[in-house]
């Protein structure tokens, strides 16, 4: 079995302990690291000599990088923020010493955490993640925000989950959701025409379709706190692409 565990950061030495741990099975751990001035790199180099800074060119450019440091035929993608599962480990173990399956990748379910608590719905779960896959049968996709993996072939599915703790603080989410507004309305200014009842209306509906339509409500403050914070992501997008649509030169 080889499994190079990949991972991108900055500034995350409040997490990335945690997720190198979780990666100790692999045959190698490869961290691409874009200059971060916290303490993640001593943190990651008690795990792992194959780090590597790359100055920070987006998200895409960042995993194309990763993966050109890997060695692995096997790939397992990991964000800082995120955990493999002691079961997902079994699973992944299980799989590939067995080496009897002529698929090229597997999605992998994921249950994230906000502000500690485990959210069930709102879309949030299974919310399945092309992350397992061998190296020589992917592209990475060119998007500025939610990028991921494109794999030539059908993917499997596994059952076990990456834990992924998204949401520890209401603060650093909103500088988040603020920073991937932007990023969003850069890449989808030029599609959609921001009108008055665009903006009047559709935060609302995206609000109802979590909060509602995916079940939101169920957990409860959590699922309100979620909903809400998907319908403010969606109004900053539409406003930064409205600003954007009317800009006039200076």
């Amino acid at each position: 079995m080889n499994v190079s565990a990949v991972v991108i950061c900055r500034d995350e030495e409040k997490n990335i302990e945690d997720c190198l741990k979780s990666l100790q099975w692999c045959s190698e751990i490869i961290v691409a690291d874009s200059y971060s001035k916290d303490n993640t790199l001593p943190i990651a180099g008690r795990y792992t000599d194959k780090i590597y800074q790359n100055e920070w060119k987006g998200f895409s450019e960042q995993r194309k990088f990763a993966l050109s440091k890997a060695s692995g035929e096997w790939i397992l993608s990991v964000d800082a923020d995120e955990r493999c599962s002691p079961e997902l480990t079994a699973e992944i173990t299980r799989l590939l010493n067995k080496n009897n399956d002529d698929r090229n990748g597997y999605l992998i379910p994921r249950k994230s955490f906000f502000l500690g608590k485990l959210v069930k719905h709102c879309g949030w779960y299974p919310d399945y993640q092309l992350r397992l896959f061998r190296k020589n049968s992917v592209t990475v996709t060119d998007r500025l925000v939610h990028e991921g993996y494109e794999l030539n072939g059908i993917p499997g599915k596994l059952e076990n989950p990456l834990l992924h703790y998204t949401v520890n603080s209401v603060s650093d989410f909103a500088e988040k959701i603020n920073h991937y507004s932007s990023l969003s309305a850069s890449e989808k200014y030029m599609n959609k025409k921001i009108s008055f009842s665009y903006l009047l209306f559709k935060p609302f509906f995206e609000f109802k379709k979590k909060f509602v339509f995916q079940g939101g409500y169920r957990d409860g403050i959590t699922g309100l706190m979620v909903s809400l914070f998907h319908m403010i992501t969606k109004a900053l997008t539409y406003m930064k692409m409205y600003e954007l649509q009317n800009k006039k030169d200076k």
